[in-house]
């Protein structure tokens, strides 16, 4: 194949696509709107699942590289109760299938993989348009541009790409998350770091929540759960970390120290995330010479798939890509016509998900959940 692949988003998706198809000796090159991989926090920790993530990561034959970055002890879970009542402790034994690592770290060994000049850092995108036959021009807020016959778009919830291919855009799920830290925990916020645990840990109540991670170098990671509209949080000065704490942790009232701990003694500014989706089962026409991987194809509400989803995106489209190399189409409709119920089905899961985490019988429904889950073969 001789035709050189032009990716939007150094992200999991994107990078696991450019690493598969340099192993096939397939040109490509990737543009990045961040100014270095080091630009920004990457995120926290992540669950990578045996059946998507895993299997993207042996395609892109990084298995080993994988396997040194994993957090032993993370896939400990526990369920608690708003008053700190212990009501599912599941230990970490070493056989579950979804090991945890941190994003920066497993996105490293991505970049790693790569040639050092595949990844063009601090290129801004700010349109496409398409040229005709399957060619598209992509213009970046520098002025430049690039020409290209195969373009994907690994950019994320608010893709500049996928206006080529369909008119839907991210709506609010009427849910959104409110993200702090507890630094040196064990030290400095003992209660906070005993009611987490080693792993994730879920304190839950109909519409909210305190969910947190036990992450490396003794950090909490917590996102904390609130089902309200926009213009509620807007109602919040979160540029006032102080104010912005204190009135997030008056909708946990009455809820146990260790547990509101981590929304008041956070070590960083509170930051809003609001939950945006696609409409289920999101999926558009063949549109000749481009296509979409990961959030920019289907994105959903947080339910631990994205970034696995993503990956598996990339590796399939890779290897679509490198079995049809002299009809590059077929590749792209292949690989869509698998992507497309696979997105809708991770989405569908998540829905019920998020019902388990904060419908009107949480925490109860997602223990019971976690108990059916122990006991399928």
């Amino acid at each position: 194949m001789n035709t050189h692949v032009t990716i939007v988003g150094a992200g999991l998706g994107g990078l696991t696509l450019a690493r598969v198809l340099y192993v096939h000796g397939i040109p490509v090159t990737v543009y990045e709107a961040e100014s270095s991989p080091m630009a920004r926090a990457q995120g926290g920790m992540l669950d990578i699942h045996d059946y998507n993530g895993q299997l993207a990561l042996e395609t892109a034959g990084l298995t080993e590289e994988f396997r040194g970055l994993i957090l032993e002890g993370r896939q400990a879970t526990r369920v608690l109760d708003r008053d700190g009542t212990v009501l599912f402790d599941q230990p970490d034994d070493g056989t579950g299938g979804r090991p945890e690592v941190q994003r920066g770290a497993l996105r490293q060994i991505l970049l790693d993989s790569l040639p050092a000049d595949t990844v063009r850092w601090n290129r801004k995108v700010s349109g496409v348009r398409a040229l005709g036959e399957g060619r598209h021009e992509v213009t970046f807020v520098d002025g430049g541009t690039v020409t290209t016959s195969l373009l994907v778009g690994a950019d994320g919830a608010w893709s500049r790409v996928r206006p080529l291919l369909s008119d839907a855009t991210p709506e609010y799920t009427g849910r959104s998350f409110v993200e702090t830290y507890l630094y040196d925990a064990d030290t400095r916020h003992p209660a906070a770091a005993k009611a987490v645990g080693g792993g994730s840990m879920f304190a839950l109540a109909p519409g909210k929540g305190i969910q947190a991670h036990h992450e490396s170098g003794d950090t909490l990671h917590t996102y904390v759960a609130l089902t309200e509209s926009q213009d509620w949080f807007a109602t919040i000065d979160f540029t006032d970390s102080a104010a912005a704490a204190a009135r997030i942790v008056r909708e946990f009232d009455g809820w146990a120290p260790e547990l509101t701990a981590l929304i008041t003694d956070s070590d960083t500014a509170l930051v809003l995330r609001p939950l945006t989706a696609l409409p289920i089962g999101h999926g558009w026409d063949r549109v000749p010479g481009v296509t979409l991987l990961g959030d920019a194809a289907h994105l959903s509400a947080p339910n631990g798939e994205g970034a696995n989803l993503a990956m598996y995106d990339g590796a399939e489209l890779g290897k679509a890509l490198a079995a049809r190399p002299d009809d590059i189409e077929a590749a792209l409709t292949e690989y869509e016509q698998a992507m497309f119920p696979r997105g809708a089905e991770a989405a569908t899961d998540g829905t019920q998900l998020h019902e388990f985490l904060f419908g009107d019988n949480a925490p109860h429904s997602l223990v019971a959940a976690f108990l059916a889950d122990d006991q399928t073969p």
